[in-house]
This record gives structure tokens, sequence and C-alpha cells, in this order.
């Protein structure tokens, strides 16, 4: 069993219990997946692009992600319905939790200036959206065989009621949250 999900089966589900006075296990925050993705506007002018965010993505997930297609026409943008416009991959269990120990422990202390990330990127009902830049900050990401730096977005969807719960239940499994002043 992975680490993280040992420590919140162990710890961190007691002490949100306590926290915030739960009376049923079932009521406890839970994470439900994370969804990587990323948006890749440049594939309509270079479709190798989408092949090379691809492998990136495989790799770091450890599992092959879809491809999402445009939903509409927008003529601003040259896009038409049904074309490549990024590409997601979905984690639940045991490569979720391996995803979010590498993300917390290893991934996000190698950002340059890493002050911690932004408490307040929740959506109202306990989901936490996180920006990267780069794809470099993952080990398994070898410098020499990108073409280009692509950033993505980490969202944890979480069974939490409200942002106030997600919060806590991150911070307990060490989310390295960024001290308001």
């Amino acid at each position: 069993m992975n680490r993280l999900r040992e420590r919140y089966q162990k710890d961190v589900a007691s002490a949100l219990q306590k926290a915030f006075g739960f009376k049923n296990v079932m009521q406890i925050p839970r994470i439900q997946k994370v969804v990587i993705n990323i948006g890749l506007g440049e594939s309509m002018d270079n479709p190798k692009a989408l092949e090379a965010a691809i492998g990136d993505l495989t790799t770091i997930a450890g599992q092959k992600p879809i491809q999402t297609k445009a939903r509409k026409s927008i003529a601003n943008f040259k896009l038409r319905e049904g074309r490549v416009i990024g590409a997601k991959v979905t984690l639940r269990g045991e490569r979720m939790w391996s995803f979010l120990d590498r993300l917390m422990n290893i991934a996000l202390p190698r950002v340059r200036d890493f002050r911690g990330v932004s408490p307040d990127a929740f959506d109202g009902r306990g989901n936490y959206t996180l920006g990267l830049r780069d794809q470099l900050i993952f080990p398994e990401i070898e410098y020499d065989k990108i073409d280009k730096l692509r950033g993505m977005e980490i969202t944890i969807v979480t069974t939490a009621e409200n942002d106030e719960q997600a919060r806590e239940m991150l911070k307990y499994l060490g989310m390295p949250f960024r001290k308001e002043a």
C-alpha cells in the first residue's frame, strides 16, 4: 500500500473526524480522483505537439491519456468542432495515491522559487486545481527529450462538502500550502 494512503487511513481520517465532529465514518472527506489536463492550442498548427504531450503525460501519470476535442467551433481562434485540442488522464486508486505522493514530496519542491501552493484555488465544492508551468518538475521527464515546455492543470476531486474540509484534508496529507502574510 502507498505510504500517503496509509497515512490518510491511520492519521488523517481520525484527525478530520475530530476536527469537524463527524459522527459517521462515511462523512469524512476522501480523495475520489485526480485529473491531469494539458491544453494544446498549438496542436492545430503542429500535430507533433500532440504526440509529444501525450508521451509526457503517459510518462508522468503511468497511464495513457485520452484526447479532448473541441465542443464548439470558434472562428476567432480558427477552431473547428471535433478537432483535438488537448489531452487528459484521470487517476484513481493506487495510481492516484502514488501520483499525489510524488507531486507533494518530489515534484512541487523542485519548482524554482517555491514558496508553497495557493490555499485559495478551491472551487467551492471541495475540489482543488493546481496549475504547473512546465513538466520538467517531474523527475521522470528527461530534459533532453522534450521539444517544448508545456504547462498542465492538476485537479484533485474530493468528497468534501466545502473548501474548508478539503483544505484541512490536503494540509494533513502534506500539501505545501503558502503561508499568507
